[in-house]
């Protein structure tokens, strides 16, 4: 038995599609598939589907929604998404070959962009995507700590109690997992299709929360022993990647715009975390640009 959960907040337009993304699959174990949604117009289209089960999420935060769900799912294996993404086919058959290994504890799906690279926006969401592929390709074949995709990922039930609030859920709870002796490992093969954002404001607005995020990971765990993988000197070394992954002039100057962005953004992080001590806090914010 497995429990798959839709999170979602304000996705009328995206949710039937993330939906019938598990729906379509020919799942080889007994499933339940829950949407969370704090909004009725998201539950509304969510209630047309007999096969789907509604949370009524309180809308005080994905993290808080999941600790309220935790208990109440009947699954041996959890696999968590978003409303406003969709998974590929045969993504959750994938995801479950991974844990028949009794050691592995978490499991990651692979993020893939909508966008092509014709954009400067679609270009930096490929690089980074790509990059990402590659980063947890070498992490797994070292069988060393990844960290997971929250927009597609698994672990066992019964390990973990609860969510931390203020950090990242998809990077705390695979902490917790490898600290206990388990393995986290990456299904490549389990895309999940993701539109990226196609402005300024909302690309720094989006990337200063999810790595603000990590800030407080040391609050939590030793990441002298277990380092992290989201850090300013990580990103220092992969600038050869970003000069090295463009074919023509014109990507050229985005990867140098993308490396200077990068930077800008540590920068923004570092101010919020240190100086204003402005923490991550579960809550729910759109990102309109990405819908």
């Amino acid at each position: 038995m497995i429990s798959i959960v839709i999170t979602a907040f304000k996705e009328p337009k995206t949710i039937g599609k993330a939906i019938e993304s598990f729906l379509n699959q020919n799942i080889g174990e007994k499933y339940e598939l829950i949407v969370s949604a704090p909004d009725k117009e998201t539950q509304e289209i969510s209630k047309k589907y007999k096969k789907v089960k509604i949370f009524k999420d309180p809308g005080k935060g994905k993290s808080y929604a999941l600790n309220l769900l935790l208990n109440k799912l009947k699954g041996e294996i959890i696999i968590l998404s978003d409303g406003d993404v969709y998974v590929s086919e045969n993504s959750v058959n994938e995801i479950l070959k991974k844990f028949e290994d009794k050691k592995v504890g978490c499991v990651t799906g692979r993020p893939f962009p909508l966008e092509d690279k014709k954009t400067k926006y679609g270009y930096w969401a490929n690089f980074l995507f790509d990059s990402a592929d590659k980063l947890r390709k070498n992490l797994e074949d070292k069988n060393e700590f990844l960290e997971c995709s929250g927009y597609l990922w698994a672990f066992r039930k019964g390990v973990i109690k609860n969510f931390p609030s203020d950090v990242a859920e998809d990077t705390i709870i695979p902490y917790f997992f490898y600290e206990r002796g388990y393995q986290i490992r990456y299904s490549e093969k389990s895309l999940v299709y993701v539109k990226n954002v196609d402005n300024w404001k909302d690309w720094i607005s989006q990337k200063v929360r999810t790595s603000r995020a990590h800030e407080t990971l040391d609050k939590y765990v030793d990441t002298k022993k277990i380092p992290r993988t989201k850090t300013f000197s990580n990103e220092l070394a992969g600038i050869f990647s970003i000069l090295s992954y463009p074919k023509n002039l014109k990507e050229l100057f985005w990867s140098l715009e993308l490396a200077f962005a990068r930077l800008y953004m540590w920068g923004v992080v570092f101010f919020e975390v240190y100086i204003r001590k402005n923490y991550h806090r579960d809550n729910w914010e759109r990102v309109e640009s990405t819908k």
